[in-house]
C-alpha cells in the first residue's frame, strides 16, 4: 500500500475511539484547570460535531486534522508545564462541608 493511499483511508471506529481517548489524556496534562477543562470540552465537541461524517474522504480529514491536534496538546501541555502558575485555581480546591 502506497504513502498516499494508507494517509487517505478511512480510519476504523477503534482508531477514532483511541484518537480521542488520547486527546483527553492529553489535556490531563495541562497543571492550568481552564486550559484542561478547555481541551476537553473541545474535544468533546469536534467529535460530536464529525459523528455525523459519511464521506470516507472528509473522515479521513478530520482524523488527520484530529491527529495534528493531538501532536499540538501533546506539546501546548510541556509547555504550560514549564510556566505553571505555582497557585490552584479555586476550581480544584477541595469543598469542605460545613
Amino acid at each position: 500500500m502506497s504513502a498516499l493511499a494508507a494517509s487517505s483511508a478511512t480510519p476504523s471506529a477503534a482508531q477514532t475511539l483511541s484518537l480521542f481517548r488520547s486527546l483527553l489524556r492529553a489535556a490531563r496534562e495541562f497543571p492550568d484547570y481552564n486550559i484542561r477543562e478547555y481541551t476537553k470540552l473541545r474535544t468533546a465537541d469536534a467529535f460530536r460535531h464529525n459523528a455525523t461524517l459519511s464521506d470516507p474522504n472528509s473522515i479521513s480529514t478530520a482524523f488527520a486534522h484530529g491527529k495534528s491536534q493531538l501532536a499540538v496538546v501533546k506539546r501546548q501541555a510541556v509547555v504550560y508545564s514549564l510556566y505553571a502558575p505555582p497557585l490552584r485555581n479555586v476550581m480544584e480546591l477541595q469543598q469542605t462541608p460545613f
